[in-house]
């Protein structure tokens, strides 16, 4: 059985020990996350100008916007502000500052009504991070930049936690990933060639925040726009961080 955890008051140790074993964690925005987000609003506005970020895909060619979206995201990742956000919203929940190692944000987006799905705005389909060559230590934080529902939010399942599932991983290289593939996200726009991970057979739906890199999820399909920002993919960052490992 999978728990999830409301602002629950554990220490870093009992979390990873419970994320470990499948749970997930759901925290209240703090200043520090607040300020993160706002930080990401900021930026895409400044980058889509008069054009509602959440809109926008109805009033931009989709090359236009693959290529903003490949421009604008190595801003925020790398920005200073970043970093020194991160640390903060980490501290401020609990982790050990000496044992943490936190990546870089990821400013994750997608569209809907197959507008782009591919390439900068990739619909991840179920999977392990870790069949993406990610360390079994490794723990995802997630946080919204604008407001989700669940109709556009994330999907997890919980069934196959502990439940191996065939997949095309042993063919995944990650550092050719980094050194080519990675480059060519803006080009891949209808057709995604570039080599990924994928599951071998069909499984079954569960949906659900922060959990292990071994936890089974995937971004959920929009439905149809019907030309208000509620039902647009929203933006929204992935943060990941390793510390000491299980046991």
């Amino acid at each position: 059985m999978v728990n999830i955890y409301y602002d629950a008051r554990l220490s870093d140790d009992e979390r990873r020990e419970h994320i470990y074993r499948g749970d997930l964690f759901v925290y209240s925005p703090t200043a520090e996350s607040l300020a993160l987000t706002g930080l990401a609003r900021e930026m895409l506005a400044q980058a889509f100008g008069e054009l509602d970020p959440q809109l926008a895909q109805h009033q931009m060619p989709v090359s236009e916007f693959a290529q903003l979206l490949a421009a604008l995201k190595p801003r925020f990742i790398h920005h200073p502000e970043c970093k020194r956000l991160l640390a903060r919203i980490l501290e401020g929940l609990g982790c050990d500052a000496l044992q943490t190692y936190f990546d870089v944000p990821r400013l994750r987006s997608a569209t809907s009504d197959e507008y782009l799905s591919t390439g900068i705005a990739y619909a991840f389909h179920p999977h392990r991070d870790t069949w993406y060559s990610a360390p079994m230590c490794q723990i995802n934080w997630w946080l919204p930049v604008f407001p989700i529902d669940p109709t556009n939010c994330m999907a997890f399942h919980p069934r196959y936690f502990s439940e191996g599932l065939r997949n095309s991983s042993d063919g995944y290289n990650y550092q050719e990933w980094n050194r080519n593939s990675r480059f060519r996200a803006a080009e891949q726009i209808g057709v995604d060639t570039r080599p990924q991970p994928t599951r071998h057979r069909r499984i079954a739906a569960g949906r659900a925040a922060v959990a292990g890199a071994r936890r089974r999820h995937r971004v959920l399909g929009s439905p149809a726009a019907l030309n208000r920002a509620e039902h647009q993919r929203p933006h929204a960052l992935q943060c990941r961080l390793q510390n000491r490992a299980p046991g």
